[in-house]
């Protein structure tokens, strides 16, 4: 059984800073590609960044392109998602995945990924 759980979510201000990390269990978290994923009151849940196994590769969801930053630290099993600029349209719960079923770094499809944390709030506000 994987565990993913998230951290860092809060209320930050437009224009802002926040990071998010995501630790996961097991000693296989490099093999897999690893997402960040968004959900927003009354909207389906929408792919925000992904990264490749080796982190060397990256995707953004157009609306955050330029502002976020996804890396992964595969020594302490964690991914990252940092938050710059944000803007008041990003205020969600922010969730990680596994992505089991990825065949490369391009990959949005929720089906696509077999485990799921728990969700950090991010509030933008002033």
């Amino acid at each position: 059984q994987v565990q993913l759980v998230e951290s860092g979510g809060g209320l930050v201000q437009p224009g802002g800073s926040l990071r998010l990390s995501c630790a996961a269990s097991g000693r296989t978290f490099n093999q897999y590609v690893m997402g960040w994923f968004r959900q927003a009151p009354g909207k389906e849940r929408e792919s925000v960044a992904v990264i490749s196994r080796s982190g060397l590769n990256t995707y953004y969801a157009d609306s955050v392109k330029g502002r976020f930053t996804i890396s992964r630290d595969n020594a302490k099993n964690t991914v990252f998602l940092e938050l710059n600029s944000p803007k008041t349209e990003d205020t969600a719960i922010y969730y990680c995945a596994r992505g089991a079923y990825c065949s490369d770094y391009v990959c949005v499809a929720t089906a696509s990924y077999d485990y799921w944390g728990q969700g950090t709030q991010v509030t933008v506000s002033s």
